[in-house]
């Protein structure tokens, strides 16, 4: 079973039907067929926040979709930790020329870590370390 990495952009474009990047999900993760996703806590975490203006409705969809990811059998989150968010912040200090986010970088490193080139993303930020981005509107 092929094993990819799942950044934020995907777990709020399908959870959010309204989301301009909803069908583009769908559609990246219909092609890739049974899949082992990961993703980490911290990318959880930004998903939370990226949900939290969006009304009483989707907050607990995201909720809901956080605990199912955890308890998804075919899903493994990566816990952060002191060391993974001083690894994190090294990465970031490393790439002052480039605009990544802190959470970019620890999900680049999770990537590393798991021997993971693919991602279920549109983040560009992503192929500068030349991983794979798996979700693209044409």
């Amino acid at each position: 079973m092929k094993t990819v990495f799942v950044d934020s952009l995907y777990w709020i474009a399908r959870v959010n039907p309204k989301d301009p990047w909803h069908e583009a999900t769908k559609q990246a993760k219909t092609a890739l067929g049974k899949t082992f996703l990961v993703t980490t806590d911290e990318v959880l975490a930004e998903f939370l926040a990226g949900m939290s203006k969006g009304g009483p409705i989707l907050r607990q969809k995201a909720v809901q979709t956080v605990r199912a990811i955890l308890g998804n059998a075919n899903t493994k989150v990566v816990p952060q930790s002191r060391g993974s968010f001083l690894k994190a912040l090294d990465r970031y200090a490393r790439r002052g020329d480039k605009e990544y986010s802190l959470v970019d970088c620890s999900s680049m490193n999770a990537m590393e870590a798991e021997g993971i080139r693919e991602s279920l993303t549109n983040d560009r930020h992503f192929e500068q370390e030349g991983f794979v981005r798996l979700i693209r509107k044409d």
